[in-house]
């Protein structure tokens, strides 16, 4: 028999098995991550924003109708929501192990459709959205300021225009996020005292920004089939959405029988802000902005993060979850990391850690 061939030669059948476990212990250095099983179950994210509405309301107009459709999905286990008073809703629904990610975002996804047309108005327009995510975060980052010479808007942007990105497309990186992210916003602060002694109401400043604050398509001259004896076509330009607080200021609320003119400058007072200053996502008492990222899905190494951002007066720093294989135990029973997880470098910090090749 096959067998009795290594019985008779034992020394032969030894190096057989050295062979093979040498084999072994080189290969699993180069395993790809993805051959390793599943130990935390996918999950899918849906998130939505109701603007001026509080917590209640967003239960009963947003999570009513998306969680009685998203209900009972394939493979689902749970599903927990949270509703908040500045209008922010997100629902996760969690799957059984083993459940293909990608699938499980477009069943939601099905599902979520269904619901969209009973939602509110204002949410479709602020949109709904649907991502597969890991549940497990992988670095976090704060953007800050030393020197005091930037405030959290133009951190909390700087970091969305020119960080977050590059975060995302690193192998490895499934999603990277802000807390607390500030964007832009043209704020109209509207006087009551005013508006009550002119007689103008909200829905007239609401409908004349929207009316006076559009991009339209205002088409060409000279175009066929109307261009005879015509050589040239012209394509007409026309000024686009409002930018300065100024040109905000001249938008015509109402004009009056005897000629004159209310503007919005006149009853309302208009600054350049943050959409939202809902959250402070401060750091040791300084102007920050604070992101993360999230391992692109169960069983992905962590990947390395190299920046060097916006040079002099903004420093970014980042703690990493070092994974239990870079933690060792001292003798009081706590864990820290075995090494370093940020190193300074001459305009930044550059946060390290292993990964796998795929």
């Amino acid at each position: 028999m096959f067998s009795a061939f290594f019985i008779n030669r034992a020394r032969f059948a030894m190096v057989i098995s050295l062979v093979i476990i040498i084999a072994g212990v080189i290969a699993i250095q180069v395993l790809p991550v993805a051959q390793f099983p599943d130990i935390v179950p996918p999950q899918v994210s849906v998130q939505a924003r109701y603007p001026g509405a509080n917590a209640e309301v967003v239960v009963e107009t947003v999570a009513a109708p998306i969680e009685a459709e998203v209900n009972g999905v394939d493979n689902m286990l749970y599903m927990p929501s949270t509703s908040d008073n500045n209008g922010s809703y997100r629902l996760d629904i969690t799957f059984a192990l083993g459940t293909d990610p990608d699938i499980a975002a477009v069943n939601v996804q099905n599902r979520v459709a269904l619901a969209t047309p009973t939602l509110p108005v204002d949410v479709t327009q602020q949109g709904v959205s649907v991502r597969k995510q890991s549940t497990n975060m992988l670095l976090m980052l704060n953007l800050i300021s030393p020197n005091g010479t930037f405030d959290r808007l133009f951190l909390s942007n700087y970091m969305e225009i020119n960080i977050r990105d590059a975060l995302a497309h690193i192998p490895g990186v499934g999603e990277a996020s802000q807390f607390g992210q500030l964007d832009y916003a043209m704020r109209i602060w509207l006087n009551p005292q005013v508006m009550t002694a002119l007689g103008v109401s909200e829905a007239e400043v609401v409908d004349a920004i929207r009316r006076q604050n559009l991009q339209a398509a205002v088409g060409r001259l000279g175009a066929p089939p109307g261009n005879e004896g015509r050589a040239f076509t012209y394509s007409l330009q026309a000024q686009g959405r409002l930018t300065e607080v100024s040109e905000f200021e001249d938008i015509l609320v109402r004009s009056n029988p005897d000629g004159s003119n209310i503007r919005l400058g006149d009853v309302a007072r208009i600054e350049l802000g943050a959409q939202t200053y809902d959250a402070d996502p401060g750091a040791l008492g300084r102007a920050s902005s604070a992101g993360e990222q999230r391992r692109r899905g169960a069983g992905t190494g962590t990947a390395a993060v190299a920046l060097d951002p916006a040079g002099d007066g903004v420093r970014l720093c980042g703690t990493a979850d070092p994974g239990p294989r870079h933690r060792r135990r001292h003798r009081d029973g706590a864990a820290r990391p075995s090494r370093p997880l940020t190193r300074r470098t001459g305009r930044g910090a550059t946060g390290l850690h292993h990964q796998r090749q795929q």
